[in-house]
């Protein structure tokens, strides 16, 4: 797939003020500082589309990206935030949960996962909801380049030994690096596999 086109189109507080439900849809979320600003702007090949920071939590409302006119991206905010109060914390979770079960034009949620660390808790708690809520995802492993490739493989599969311990089948992962465009392609053609089987299906 090419990517031609990406704009930014809304900042949405609920999932009632989201655009219309017209086309499919591809939400990104992760633990705050997990590079998904950056893996967002490599995907579209836009150094500043989606906003990063150095302050973890800095995506505080649902984003949409319209490509190539026809599907969007959405940049969802972070969990396991540090710095936020209690009552912060919720809100932000209700919206999430809100968006993931109401948005019926959701094909897939990448969860993005630091391949520089073992296990992390709050990813294998946020996949188990998704599990629960029964809604497609795939795991992405960011900041590959970051870490020797023999620990990003440990972490990748210590991961996928402990989501062994209660799925059956594993998600579909994809290994990326911002920096250096890793798993650009494969996740753009996933992307893109995805919109065909929805024109066929939708096809009279």
């Amino acid at each position: 797939m090419i990517i031609k086109e990406a704009l930014y189109v809304i900042s949405s507080p609920t999932v009632e003020t989201c655009p219309k439900p017209d086309k499919p849809e591809y939400a990104f979320i992760g633990r705050s500082n997990v590079g998904k600003s950056s893996l967002i702007n490599m995907l579209c090949n836009r150094e500043k589309l989606a906003k990063t920071s150095a302050t973890p939590g800095k995506t505080k409302i649902i984003n949409h990206f319209l490509i190539n006119k026809s599907w969007y991206i959405v940049d969802l905010p972070g969990y396991g935030y540090a710095k936020i109060s209690q009552s912060q914390r919720r809100q932000w979770e209700q919206m999430i949960e809100n968006y993931l079960r109401k948005r019926e034009n959701l094909v897939n949620v990448f969860i993005l996962i630091d391949a520089r660390h073992s296990p992390q808790a709050n990813d294998l708690e946020f996949i188990h909801n998704l599990g629960k809520w029964e809604i497609p995802f795939t795991l992405v492993f960011t900041k590959a380049d970051k870490e020797k490739p023999a620990v990003v493989e440990r972490n990748v599969k210590a991961f996928a030994d402990k989501l062994r311990e209660s799925w059956q089948f594993l998600p579909r992962q994809f290994i990326t690096s911002a920096e250096k465009k890793t798993g650009r392609d494969e996740i753009l053609q996933f992307i893109d596999e995805c919109n065909k089987a929805i024109e066929a299906a939708n096809k009279p």
